[in-house]
């Protein structure tokens, strides 16, 4: 039996593969050359347009969702870039992780502004949500991002090209330009995974 057969809810958790387990590694290669294409293509503006449209689209998906069904966690399909373990999250598992890392890019990129490095070093198995996470988390979900958003709006686009870089996990060494690249492109890819999941509860 494939294992999208059964209903929306499991009893129990899939076995998936751990926290930062990464992407396969011919997906994790062409990943990092589309993510280095793209953001030498976009603008910090252009970036900035993409985040608050994502952002409202998350938000709008999440207001016209049953609240019964918010915290339901879904088996779905593995989007290309999304690590297997993210595959049975809940609606708002996925707001609880975009609340983490959008709140650790802001503090990445004030750092980067004020030429030092954050002092830990980034980690995709330590930005996972919690399951247990409530419907406070839709609002800490929108703060976070208008706290990223106003991080880049108090500086200019040239100086978020910063002399100082801090890797990410997947994608290497990034200035703070391509760290607030990262933040739309990153909140792209789980607004598709919440449609994922939307469409699986709708069934």
């Amino acid at each position: 039996m494939n294992e999208l057969t059964n209903p929306a809810s499991t009893a129990v958790a899939p076995h998936l593969a751990p926290p930062g387990a990464g992407l396969p590694p011919l997906e994790m290669f062409f990943a990092r050359l589309i993510f280095r294409w793209q953001a030498r293509r976009t603008s910090s503006a252009a970036a900035a347009v993409t985040f608050v449209q994502e952002q409202a689209a998350i938000l709008a998906l999440i207001h016209r969702t049953p609240a019964a069904h918010l915290a339901q966690p879904v088996l779905i399909q593995r989007l290309p870039g999304l690590e297997d373990s993210s595959r049975y999250w809940s609606l708002l598992m996925v707001l609880d992780h975009l609340r983490i890392v959008n709140v650790q890019i802001a503090q990445v990129i004030a750092s980067l502004l004020q030429d030092r490095l954050p002092a830990r070093a980034a980690s995709t198995a330590a930005v996972k949500p919690s399951p247990h996470v409530t419907p406070d988390v839709i609002a800490t979900f929108d703060q976070a991002c208008h706290q990223l958003s106003e991080t880049v709006a108090s500086h200019p686009a040239p100086a978020l090209q910063t002399r100082l870089k801090f890797p990410h996990p997947w994608f290497g060494p990034l200035t703070a330009a391509h760290w607030h690249f990262m933040s739309a492109f990153h909140m792209r890819l789980h607004r598709r995974q919440m449609e994922r999941i939307s469409a699986r509860l709708a069934k």
